[in-house]
């Protein structure tokens, strides 16, 4: 039976995962916060996704996702947010070519900082300490204070997680996500390997075959990152 959805929906079902915290009234301030802040992904988003993975269930394209186990708040910066796009855009363009069908790119970030344990606690040596959670609940650091579950984390995930969204949305719509900036990447790697001085010539003459070209020319609208 389909159920209407509202925001806390999830606190009716069952969860074996959810932190603990010791300061009731700090959580509630910071979820107070976070409900008056603006969606990550908008309900359109939300929709055009659901719309595309429909076409893949129906075989009509294919869905690729990637990205970190976890993110943290240490390894933040624009080069790894811009690595990790590329790797998905490079991926895609392989499947793609193979493929002459559309690839729904999804990436696993922008959000993606909770690491459910097996354990709750963790041992090392003669001391013991409650597990690390993910950078968006307590500090990977083995000690104490680092190990408290802090709600203020939440604040710091969500402004990353748009950080992280507004450059993802800048790289796909702003001419990065062009197949043939892509192809260009894959040319450039392959130009310092040492593949390539063995082939010589002949890589540039494979770089040009029409099959390619009519790729980079009819599959433009397959690339199109929906994060998650």
């Amino acid at each position: 039976m389909a159920q209407t959805w509202t925001k806390d929906s999830w606190t009716k079902c069952e969860a074996k995962h959810l932190p603990q915290y010791k300061d009731g009234a700090a959580l509630a301030a910071t979820e107070a916060v976070l409900a008056n802040l603006p969606p990550l992904v908008f309900a359109g988003e939300a929709r055009e996704l659901k719309d595309q993975l429909a076409d893949v269930a129906a075989g009509h394209g294919f869905l690729l996702q990637g990205g970190d186990c976890a993110e943290s708040f240490a390894e933040f910066h624009a080069n790894n947010i811009r690595d990790t796009f590329r790797v998905l855009l490079q991926m895609a363009v392989v499947l793609t070519f193979a493929s002459k069908r559309p690839v729904v790119k999804l990436g696993r970030m922008a959000g993606q900082f909770a690491k459910p344990r097996s354990a709750p606690t963790e041992t090392q040596g003669d001391s013991t300490l409650p597990s690390y959670l993910g950078d968006i609940v307590n500090g990977i650091e083995f000690d104490e204070a680092a190990r408290v579950n802090d709600p203020q984390r939440m604040i710091r995930a969500y402004s990353q997680s748009a950080a992280t969204l507004n450059l993802l949305r800048a790289f796909a719509n702003g001419g990065y996500a062009n197949l043939r900036q892509v192809h260009k990447w894959t040319l450039d790697f392959m130009g310092r390997s040492a593949w390539a001085e063995g082939v010589g010539s002949n890589w540039v003459g494979f770089s040009n075959l029409e099959k390619v070209n009519a790729l980079l020319a009819d599959s433009r609208s397959a690339f199109v990152l929906v994060t998650a």
